[in-house]
């Protein structure tokens, strides 16, 4: 039982950071302002590893690469620690938890693209004047232009977050397949 309750605690905690970490590095991408509520609240839960590692990892070609190490970095820690947790020792497996890590920072920007989707959605149902929807916009549009040119609108109702949805899900079964094939265990 505190096997289950400290890697439900894991994978809550380094989920949440490794989206914000991912979500600092989209947010920059696609050049919402840093005054934004939303950015500001993700730098400031991110600064204390993304500053350090700036001074190390410059940004290039508007991505910020500190903020994406940061996350493989998280990734990281996150893999070894549910390792330890397992009972198996983390450093004999260290070239395949590797590959585990990438896999999670895969998984955590699936996530976060999913539910910034589905906030999306129902803010312009419930509320689309929100402050929030430029932004969510802004994050969602790059992945939801290229389906709303493929499918057309049925009655004003836009249906390509339902099919971005359901790729995202493929993709998710696809790479938590991988990473459990590669470690015998869930990650």
């Amino acid at each position: 039982m505190f096997g289950d309750i400290a890697r439900f605690l894991l994978n809550t905690i380094f989920t949440l950071f490794g989206a914000a970490l991912l979500l600092r590095a989209w947010l920059q991408y696609v050049r919402v302002a840093a005054y934004n509520p939303v950015s500001h609240a993700v730098q400031q839960v991110t600064n204390w590893l993304v500053l350090p590692l700036r001074r190390v990892i410059p940004g290039m070609r508007g991505i910020d690469w500190a903020s994406v190490i940061a996350a493989l970095i998280a990734a990281m820690a996150y893999v070894l620690a549910t390792v330890w947790l397992a009972g198996v020792d983390p450093f004999g497996l260290l070239p395949t938890l590797v590959i585990v890590a990438l896999l999670t920072v895969v998984k955590w920007a699936l996530n976060l693209l999913i539910w910034l989707t589905i906030l999306m959605a129902l803010l312009s149902w419930l509320n689309p004047q929100s402050p929030a929807m430029p932004v969510l916009f802004q994050l969602t549009a790059p992945f939801l232009n290229p389906l709303r040119r493929i499918i057309p609108q049925f009655g004003g109702l836009d249906l390509s977050p339902i099919l971005l949805f359901v790729i995202v899900q493929v993709l998710l079964m696809v790479i938590t397949r991988a990473a459990v094939s590669l470690t015998l265990f869930g990650i």
